[in-house]
């Protein structure tokens, strides 16, 4: 008979504490496991967050200021300046319209309304100009402050507007532009372009002017 400490125990009481010793042995190598792989997983790169838009969003995009044409009377009028100061003629742009500036010692003898041959070339050019438009036409007589007094005109008011109406008449009747497109006003000596204490300057306030205004004649409309 063997002794006692070598005999197998048979009553299984103490089978269940080798159990929970492999269970421990277990768990402790998957936590150290585990742990060991921690460092690696905070390494991984993490995706951006997708940016979800609402189905109610509006994406907006911007959009150049389309370039907007100037309108067709303006146009036409920088085309007519372009062309009679090419011409040679005085012609600037203002807010009334297109100012063309006609010296008297090209129209007139001094004192006189009567409108010199000489100067039928210079009017040719603006009429080509006129013609070729529908805008109304202002013409406007203008004189130097020196008083006038003699046996056709009393004044220098009478003198610019007898200046302004020989021009149309010539414009209407040996030019063919209709006088519906016309008028006639007199500044005498009240729009000086320059001094008058100066033969120069007298001469440049002698003039007539012929504003081609930005908008059409009563005949076109």
């Amino acid at each position: 008979m063997k002794p006692k400490y070598l005999q197998a125990d048979s009553t299984g009481r103490d089978r269940w504490t080798v159990s929970y010793v492999d269970v421990l042995t277990i768990l402790l190598i998957f936590f150290i496991a585990a742990a060991a792989k921690l460092p690696a997983v905070a390494k991984l790169p993490v995706a951006p967050a997708a940016v979800v838009v609402p189905a109610t969003a509006t994406i907006v995009v911007p959009v150049e200021a389309p370039v907007v044409a100037p309108p067709a009377p303006k146009s036409a009028l920088f085309d007519a300046q372009e062309s009679l100061t090419k011409a040679g003629l005085d012609a600037r742009l203002e807010d009334r319209g297109l100012v063309v500036s006609l010296p008297q010692a090209i129209l007139f003898s001094a004192g006189d309304d009567r409108i010199s041959n000489d100067a039928r070339p210079v009017i040719q050019q603006v009429v080509d100009v006129v013609g070729s438009m529908p805008n109304h036409v202002i013409l406007c007589g203008h004189a130097d402050a020196r008083p006038i007094h003699n046996r056709q005109f009393k004044n220098n008011w009478e003198l610019s507007a007898a200046r302004g109406l020989r021009l149309l008449e010539l414009l209407t009747t040996e030019y063919g532009i209709d006088e519906s497109r016309l008028s006639v006003s007199s500044d005498g000596a009240n729009r000086p372009v320059g001094p008058n204490d100066t033969p120069d300057g007298r001469a440049s306030n002698r003039r007539v002017e012929i504003v081609i205004v930005d908008q059409p004649g009563p005949a076109s409309r």
